[in-house]
């Protein structure tokens, strides 16, 4: 039936062997070297992704301190604009006012110079207007 031959068992035993020697050289040793490796530039790449994450947030922290600045600023830039411009039209209207006050004035010397002139002008027609009441009251 079956036949058990030893020297074909032992050459058998020693490929076997010598196939694991160097299938393990050849094929598993530079597989483990390449995982290690891989391991390693795997860690050395989160460890700089970390200094880098670690540098963004200071970056970030930076870039909003500078835009609160600059929102600073332009608060107090837009307040000096608003403060010139209400100084410049409340110096406008007080000018205007001191205008309107002055024509007002030489409105009330005049109206008082034609106020004069008319009481004079009637003071003058007075005794021609007493004639005429007269001639009237004279014929009813």
């Amino acid at each position: 039936m079956l036949d058990i031959h030893l020297p074909l068992m032992l050459f058998v035993l020693a490929l076997f062997l010598f196939l694991l020697v160097v299938l393990n050289k050849m094929l598993v040793q530079p597989l483990v070297k390449f995982m290690d490796d891989r391991d390693n530039s795997i860690a050395k790449d989160l460890e700089a992704a970390k200094g880098l994450s670690g540098n963004s947030d200071e970056l970030n922290a930076k870039a909003d301190e500078n835009i609160s600045n600059a929102k600073n600023e332009a608060a107090v830039i837009r307040q000096k604009a608003v403060d010139d411009e209400k100084a410049l039209s409340a110096s406008k209207v007080e000018t205007r006012q001191n205008e309107l006050e002055k024509e007002y004035g030489d409105f009330v010397e005049k109206l008082t110079k034609e106020k004069e002139s008319l009481k004079n002008a009637l003071l003058s027609q007075m005794p021609l207007f007493k004639e005429s009441l007269k001639a009237k009251f004279s014929k009813l």
